[in-house]
């Protein structure tokens, strides 16, 4: 991956009764965030007991990232999201820029820029 590449790492605990719901709106949020070019992955991995669950983002650049920010799918449905599960963890990775990092605080998200790797 790139060094322009922003990732996003964010961990909810579904709520009691509500997973149906959650998978749906889940749903929902993958098909908006397929239409976006510079989504480059949106990976949302199950726990077992189906009581957690963990999103894995990754897009192009910052550009990529507001495009998806000011999306329907995280103006319309991240709100429906939240009425089903609680946010435990939210994690940034990379320069999302200015406007998405105070977004990004906003929600409570931790920043972490990059500061050295390797990148094939």
């Amino acid at each position: 991956m790139s060094k322009a590449n922003v990732h996003f790492t964010v961990e909810v605990t579904i709520n009691e009764g509500k997973f149906d719901a959650f998978q749906a709106i889940a749903q929902s949020m993958i098909a908006g965030t397929q239409k976006e070019p510079g989504a480059l992955g949106y990976e949302w991995h199950l726990s077992a007991d189906r009581k957690r669950c963990r999103l894995l983002e990754t897009y192009a650049d910052a550009n990529a990232t507001l495009a998806h920010l000011t999306s329907p799918v995280v103006r319309e449905l991240v709100p429906k999201l939240l009425q089903t599960a609680t946010l435990n963890r939210f994690e940034v990775y990379g320069d999302p820029g200015p406007k998405s990092a105070e977004i990004l605080a906003g929600v409570g998200a931790e920043l972490f820029p990059f500061w050295r790797g390797l990148d094939r």
